[in-house]
């Protein structure tokens, strides 16, 4: 390395500027051998570090989200999914509905692909840069639960509740909820209703959320109220996949065969 590369290199170690540092030399060969103007290569050179610095972020941002990591819509098998209306679900990939701090909801019965599709839609606004929390409903309500117990509810809404633009609440239905974790469900859709967006999936239709919320009807409907008034919801159908897949390797019996 010459004197000249280890000044470039240690003045942008200095400026943290790591994606000038690693593609200054291509850049500058490149100009070289297509005569490009200064004006040109300056260019060239701050999108790089644009491009790096909009990778690092996306990075951090994913391994703060909890989102499963292999769950995208590249690796989603739409064909499997006859029951999944893919041209909503790629439209609401785009982020749109972020921006405009609307929330959707996915509903279908166990299996079809909700979790998949929520997270392969946070992974996208991730990669857009847009800081993002996955969490199932369990888990957000005893985390929530935990910091009431120690006097710390007031700033953990703040920080894990209303801080990312987009919040996952995950298999909401599958655990019935008490009285007070139903009230916190209730503060976290409350609180967001129009400053963020949420993206909740349940195995219940919402004629039954009472069931899994207190049996609780006048919160569950103050609760739908605001979920739902600027809101897009995906109604999935089908038969679980995984239990096609047990099928198919023949580890349980085919509905037409278990009535035989």
């Amino acid at each position: 390395m010459t004197l000249q590369q280890e000044s470039i290199a240690a003045a942008c170690a200095d400026l943290k500027l790591p994606g000038i540092a690693r593609n200054w030399g291509a850049l500058a060969q490149q100009a070289a051998a297509k005569e490009h103007t200064f004006a040109d290569f300056l260019q060239n050179l701050l999108e790089s570090e644009t491009r790096e610095r909009r990778l690092r972020r996306a990075e951090i941002l994913g391994k703060l989200a909890g989102i499963p990591g292999d769950k995208t819509l590249e690796g989603f098998d739409w064909k499997a999914a006859a029951g999944v209306p893919k041209a909503q679900v790629l439209e609401l990939a785009q982020g749109a509905t972020i921006h405009r701090k609307e929330n959707i909801v996915l509903l279908g019965p166990s299996g079809v692909g909700k979790t998949h599709l929520a997270a392969a839609l946070a992974h996208k606004a991730v990669a857009a840069g847009i800081k993002t929390r996955f969490l199932s409903a369990a888990d957000l309500l005893v985390q929530m639960s935990a910091a009431q117990a120690q006097g710390r509810l007031k700033p953990y809404l703040t920080r894990a509740v209303l801080a990312p633009p987009l919040l996952v609440v995950d298999e909401l239905g599958y655990l019935p909820f008490a009285r007070e974790q139903a009230s916190l469900l209730f503060q976290v859709v409350a609180k967001r209703y129009e400053t963020a967006s949420t993206i909740v999936t349940s195995n219940l239709p919402f004629t039954q959320w009472s069931a899994t919320l207190a049996e609780d009807p006048v919160m569950v409907a103050a609760l739908l109220d605001r979920l739902l008034h600027h809101a897009h919801i995906v109604q999935i159908t089908g038969q679980s996949y995984r239990l096609r897949e047990r099928r198919k390797a023949g580890d349980i019996a085919s509905p037409a065969q278990a009535t035989q």
